[in-house]
């Protein structure tokens, strides 16, 4: 992998208490100064909400809309300005309102259609 795609896509992992974890990507492309700012605060924690096939979870970090989108893909990882949270969308639901699209998950999407509400999510950095 070149030294470019290192920057360009920020590897993830979501902790799910009591289930797991997941892995995920930022792609610096999608929203630059959204991911910079998220990617400065790692790890992030929070306790799920759930609307229709999306978790979400407030976090410390309050920005505007950045290339927000009124829809989104199965395995989506987003940022919601107006609820101030992350999100993923792990069935076909689209957002509430529009969200800056941060990246996708790119392993076990599936975790997350368990998720209750109330579990804790932890998003860190994935060791290179």
């Amino acid at each position: 992998m070149s030294t470019e795609e290192n920057v360009s896509r920020i590897k993830i992992k979501f902790l799910i208490e009591g289930l797991g974890e997941a892995e995920g990507e930022f792609m610096r492309f999608l929203a630059p100064r959204t991911i910079e700012t998220l990617t400065r605060k790692l790890p992030l924690e929070g306790r799920a909400a759930l609307y229709k096939e999306e978790i979400y979870f407030e976090i410390p970090v309050k920005m505007g809309e950045e290339k927000a989108k009124p829809t989104v893909e199965v395995g989506t990882i987003a940022f919601w300005p107006m609820g101030g949270a992350l999100c993923v969308f792990y069935g076909p639901s689209q957002p509430y309102s529009p969200v800056s699209i941060l990246g996708k998950i790119t392993k076990n999407l599936e975790i997350f259609k368990q998720v209750k509400s109330g579990t804790r999510i932890r998003v860190e950095a994935l060791e290179r």
